[in-house]
């Protein structure tokens, strides 16, 4: 019996544990929507683009393990370790659609996918998240050393 107590106190410690490091998906969704956006010079450029204000909620996630469910959305990038989850549909999302650049993440994964993913198969993908408030030429909201989940 006190065996039996100490292999279910140390699986219970293992599960707080383990959930305090990944966060919920649908949390990141609604935190990644209170990031304002505010139209600036690029001077280098000579164009406006849209620069992210992360709120500190979020900017407290940096650095941190997180997941995120949504809409795959493939690349034209043969043979690439990266993949683009959107919280809405293809036909919807940030680069086909009226969605905002809040509603899509990059992330840059370990390795490839075992097997063949479509088009707005739904998907979840844990990594570090990394929020970028400079880089024109990348996705304000990044995922590294990234992996699927449940594969």
């Amino acid at each position: 019996m006190n065996m039996m107590k100490k292999i279910l106190i140390g699986y219970l410690v293992l599960v707080i544990i383990g959930t305090s490091f990944t966060f919920r998906e649908e949390n990141m969704w609604a935190l990644f929507a209170k990031t304002r956006f505010i139209e600036k010079l690029n001077r280098e450029l000579g164009m406006y683009f849209l620069y992210p204000k992360f709120p500190d909620e979020l900017k407290a996630f940096e650095g941190k393990t997180v997941s995120i469910s949504g809409f795959y959305i493939p690349l034209d990038i043969n043979d690439s370790n990266i993949a683009v989850v959107s919280k809405f549909p293809m036909a919807e999302c940030f680069f086909c659609g009226g969605s905002g650049p809040e509603s899509i993440v990059v992330a840059y994964l370990k390795k490839k996918p075992g097997k063949r993913i479509k088009t707005d198969d739904i998907v979840t993908i844990r990594g570090k998240l990394k929020l970028n408030e400079d880089d024109i030429e990348e996705l304000n909201f990044i995922l590294l050393d990234a992996e699927f989940v449940n594969e």
